[in-house]
């Protein structure tokens, strides 16, 4: 439960944000869409992380989002992650457009404008 490791977690997050749109320019579209996965997966486990939570797996990351979304009344966080998680499979898939992965991307950026938010 560090902050050395939260700050770990949260800068991971905003540098993956940073490929992902690096990415979509280039029109690598896995690759954006990984990266965005991952954005959106470093920032829940930088909040995770500050509380004490578990993180370890993609359960744990969804049980943190369910509580976050309990707690604030906000449920676009669990749309946002959801798009997020959708991101991770179009990496092993390659079935989203452009239009759509920058959609998508869109959604993280929102998730982990909010999450970086609460550390």
């Amino acid at each position: 439960m560090t902050t050395e490791q939260v700050v770990h977690y949260r800068d991971l997050s905003a540098e993956y944000l940073r490929k992902a749109k690096l990415h979509l320019a280039e029109d690598d579209l896995t690759q954006a869409s990984e990266k965005g996965w991952g954005a959106a997966a470093e920032a829940v486990k930088a909040v995770a992380q500050e509380r004490g939570w578990r993180h370890e797996g993609h359960r744990d990351l969804w049980q943190t989002l369910r509580a976050l979304v309990e707690e604030l009344g906000d449920t676009e966080l669990r749309l946002d992650f959801t798009h997020a998680q959708s991101l991770h499979v179009n990496f092993y898939e390659a079935a989203m457009n452009r239009e759509e992965v920058e959609e998508y991307l869109q959604h993280v950026e929102r998730l982990v404008g909010k999450l970086h938010s609460l550390v």
